[in-house]
């Protein structure tokens, strides 16, 4: 098992008021599952991908990761496990502008003390299989946003993370690209990588192995 919620909650405060985002979420992800997770705008489903990427914690319930109950973890040790366990892909690619394409990939590396020829090595490995090994020296501004899409997906996958998760990957992308990158997720879960999508496009949830929904902060699918 990579991941466990159990009967997680999550709320907010606006005004002194609590504002309820997610209620009694059950979900189990296991090793090279490809699961894509549905739900409009508001649903929570952000959310829910922040929670399981330890960027944002529960309000009750509980999350095994690895087996491991990480609440009460140092700052430290949970940004060692968000660095080299679990790879973000975001909309927007998050990239460094003055960074060319093979240093934004080995920036995780970077921050784990990895020895620069390392880096470098595995950050090309990285760029290789999204297809981009003829624009390693490139900058950003060089790139379309498809390609800048699969630096940002190179740079996840270099740690060789335990999870991979993608927030709306293709929806500031033409259907070209996101086509493209949808190709890319799949050929990443042949490899054998366990995925966690969070996407509105049914087209895009389809290439998926399993699909649940989230409505209104409930998950709703046959592991739910």
């Amino acid at each position: 098992m990579i991941a466990e919620l159990k009967n997680i909650e999550k709320e907010y405060r606006q005004g002194g008021q609590p504002v309820p985002v997610l209620h009694e979420i059950n979900l189990n992800v296991h090793e090279n599952d490809y699961l894509a997770i549905m739900g409009p705008s508001g649903s929570g489903k952000s959310t829910l991908m922040n929670i399981l990427g330890y960027l944002d914690a529960p309000t009750s319930g509980e999350y095994l990761f690895e087996g491991k109950n990480n609440a009460n973890a140092s700052d430290a040790k949970m940004a060692l496990i968000r660095n080299s366990k679990i790879g973000f892909v975001f909309q927007t690619f998050h990239l460094m502008q003055r960074r060319r394409a093979w240093e934004n990939v080995a920036l995780p590396l970077l921050y784990g003390d990895v020895k620069k020829s390392e880096r470098k090595a595995r950050a090309e490995e990285a760029l290789r299989l999204v297809g981009l090994e003829d624009r390693m020296n490139f900058y950003p501004t060089q790139l379309s946003g498809g390609q800048c899409q699969r630096v940002a997906i190179a740079r996840a996958i270099c740690t060789r993370p335990a999870l991979l998760l993608a927030d709306e990957p293709t929806g500031a992308l033409d259907s070209k690209s996101g086509q493209q990158i949808m190709d890319i997720f799949d050929t990443l879960h042949d490899s054998g990588m366990t995925i966690v999508m969070i996407t509105h496009e049914a087209a895009v949830a389809e290439r998926a192995e399993e699909i649940m929904y989230i409505y209104d902060g409930r998950l709703k699918g046959d592991r739910a």
